[in-house]
């Protein structure tokens, strides 16, 4: 069973990485790990489509939150309280058919050791899906916004971030997290631009415009692969098989 297509209002920002996962989850049910999954935002649909899913996430009150969800749709879906480098103790090595791990490498305390749990629970030949924030678009937005010193510090910063005021705990370019994925031992088959345009864009545009909404999503989807749109949107998704 494919993975459900989503709204157009909930597409702006997930399209992409839902159209990547619907041609990986293509043919039948699968075994799911999502990693920092909170209240199920990817697992419930992930479930409703009928695949096996494991979510792995340290706050109990986003696992209550999803346990609610799953019941009201009478799923089954799997809650473990953790984070990534508990994966190892909570999910068998080699289980997994994908993986998801999407904006939490963010705020881990060792992103590669978490990166290298979350290799050792798929399967030979499973995927992550891996999504980050961007250094480069943090940049730019800082710009943008009339603050260029915080730009230049972005630029600069081991992690990322442009001051101490950044809520953002670190950041990578699209260089440094394909090098980040491949020392985990795993092969980068693509990398997207999430939200290219879309956070550029005044929400009043998007409220009074008809067909605006629909039209930015066309857009993001087209832009998503193309450089440089790519390489400076607001996050990158990471899709990697495990030899």
């Amino acid at each position: 069973m494919d993975t459900p297509r989503r709204g157009p209002a909930a597409n702006v920002r997930t399209a992409v990485v839902w159209e990547v996962l619907s041609a990986v989850l293509a043919g039948g049910p699968q075994v799911v790990v999502d990693a920092g999954g909170g209240t199920g935002g990817f697992a419930v649909p992930l479930a409703e489509a009928g695949h096996k899913v494991t979510v792995v996430d340290p706050s109990p009150d986003s696992l209550a939150a999803l346990q609610r969800r799953a019941a009201e749709r009478s799923l089954d879906v799997a809650a473990l309280q953790g984070d990534l480098g508990d994966l190892p103790a909570l999910v068998a090595d080699g289980s997994a058919d994908v993986v998801l791990c999407h904006s939490v490498l963010e705020v881990v305390d060792d992103p590669a050791a978490a990166l290298a749990a979350a290799a050792a629970a798929l399967r030979p030949g499973g995927r992550l899906s891996l999504l980050v924030a961007n250094r480069d678009a943090a940049v730019l937005h800082r710009a943008l916004a009339g603050r260029p010193d915080e730009a230049a510090h972005a630029l600069t910063d081991p992690a990322g971030r442009w001051g101490a005021a950044d809520p953002a705990a670190r950041r990578w370019t699209p260089t440094a997290i394909r090098e980040l994925v491949e020392a985990a031992g795993l092969t980068v088959e693509q990398v997207h631009g999430v939200r290219c345009v879309s956070d550029l864009v005044p929400s009043a545009v998007l409220d009074t415009e008809p067909g605006a909404a629909a039209a930015l999503l066309a857009l993001e989807r087209r832009l998503s692969d193309a450089s440089p749109f790519r390489d400076l949107a607001t996050s990158l998704h990471v899709l990697a098989r495990k030899s």
